[in-house]
């Protein structure tokens, strides 16, 4: 039996303000000629414009969803509809659900037997691949010949680009900050596209936005600093250990596949969902959804990426635990991961069920030693246990200055200290979600 979700966590789902407000109309028993939950997928029909009700469903292990509405929103306004009523207990119990219901279950089923099978043969196309290429590698022909003089020669323009941005960066030094402009940033970052090293780019493109900032001679002079450690590792990246080698070369803009990923070992654990956030760039939604191991104790971020009109993954619900296997990319501090497997399993009850926190101090240690592994190091999920949030600071730790306004944190928190996840970065908290007495899920 899955546990209830808030209305917080079903209104989180919506892909937008509109949906939310759509989702409401039709959270009404009134709109709905049947409806009916079996405890680990809910259905319904919905009435219409049409002389057919929709007939919408979610399968809340997943969590996965269907309608026969036209809507090309993901989740669309039946389901977070349906969703609502559930989560108000407006959903009758159910020993069996209507064949539709089955059907679609039993297709995705099938789908997912074949996407498993599908990665166990790439994980072994890629074992015989990197034994094939050893092979080619030590005889000097084959295709690992190949591949090895193309990396050599993106690697000779990656390292004539960087070149360029160590003596410019030398050059902006010397003559001070003052002259630094827009135009400077822009003309260097696409010098380092056509020189395939597009992560330092990224890097650069982002200069603006500090330049426009309050403290900005301060916070341009530490993003300097990066850039420049950046180039001078991957210089020296032969001296380097394999893993810290690994991370600047990735961070540097040499792409890791989705199947390579996934090729390599996975960690299974609960993982508790701690959050999300979205950022807009370059025409794409990003979003970012915060994971932590229960046994592990490991950090896990699941990116995904849509433009606009396209729906994000909504598969990852803050406030619950999922068991899956997780495959991480490469680097000294992994951290970004693809959920390889999921399992069905009877969720987290109890002491479990929430994550476990630590004091501010200990949080520090853990961000302490993720940057000295990977000081290129943006943002790290924190789980703080016992501390007392104030509008400026949770713990002694400030907070974001573009995180929301914390008075729901603090209306929780009521003054006694609470657990809270959060996203840190090196200009304060990012608060995703606190808990209140009864061990629900508040989301920020």
């Amino acid at each position: 039996m899955i546990e209830r979700w808030s209305l917080d966590q079903v209104l989180a789902l919506a892909p937008d303000a509109s949906s939310r407000k759509a989702a409401q109309g039709v959270a009404a028993a009134g709109k709905w000629s049947s409806r009916g939950t079996t405890g680990s997928v809910l259905y319904g029909e919905c009435t219409g414009s049409g002389s057919k009700p929709y007939l919408a469903c979610v399968d809340l292990t997943e969590p996965a969803y269907r309608c026969s509405c036209p809507s090309r929103k993901f989740p669309c306004k039946h389901a977070l509809g349906l969703l609502l009523l559930w989560s108000a207990d407006g959903v009758p119990a159910e020993e069996a659900a209507p064949q539709w219901v089955t059907e679609w279950l039993d297709g995705r089923a099938e789908r997912a037997a074949r996407s498993a099978a599908r990665a166990e043969t790439t994980r072994d196309d890629a074992t015989a691949t990197a034994t094939a290429t050893g092979a080619g590698a030590g005889a000097g022909t084959g295709t690992g010949a190949g591949a090895g003089k193309a990396e050599s020669v993106r690697q000779a323009r990656v390292g004539a680009g960087l070149a360029e941005l160590e003596r410019w960066l030398a050059d902006q030094i010397r003559q001070g900050l003052a002259s630094s402009a827009e135009h400077d940033w822009d003309g260097l970052a696409k010098r380092l596209i056509d020189a395939q090293a597009p992560g330092v780019a990224g890097l650069l493109s982002r200069l603006t936005q500090v330049r426009a900032e309050d403290d900005w001679p301060g916070r341009l002079l530490e993003e300097y600093a990066l850039v420049n450690l950046l180039a001078v590792a991957h210089r020296r990246r032969a001296e380097l250990p394999a893993l810290l080698a690994e991370t600047v070369r990735i961070r540097t803009g040499f792409p890791v596949t989705r199947e390579e990923v996934l090729a390599g070992p996975a960690v299974r654990d609960h993982w508790h969902v701690l959050g999300r956030r979205d950022d807009e760039h370059d025409r794409l939604t990003a979003r970012r959804v915060w994971l932590k191991g229960r046994a592990t104790g490991r950090a896990a971020l699941i990116l995904s990426f849509a433009p606009p009109g396209q729906a994000l993954d909504a598969s990852l619900v803050t406030g619950t635990t999922i068991e899956a296997d997780l495959a991480f990319y490469p680097g000294a501090a992994p951290l970004r991961a693809l959920v390889a497997a999921r399992h069905d399993t009877d969720p987290l009850r109890g002491e479990g069920a929430l994550p476990a926190g630590v004091p501010a101090g200990e949080a520090l240690e853990e961000v302490a030693r993720v940057l000295a592994d990977d000081p290129w190091t943006e943002s790290w999920p924190l789980v703080l246990a016992g501390v007392v949030p104030g509008r400026t600071a949770v713990g002694g730790l400030p907070l974001h200055p573009r995180a929301r306004d914390p008075w729901r944190l603090i209306a929780v928190s009521g003054g006694r200290p609470v657990t809270l996840a959060a996203e840190w970065t090196p200009q304060g908290l990012r608060p995703l979600t606190t808990y209140d007495d009864d061990g629900t899920a508040v989301l920020l």
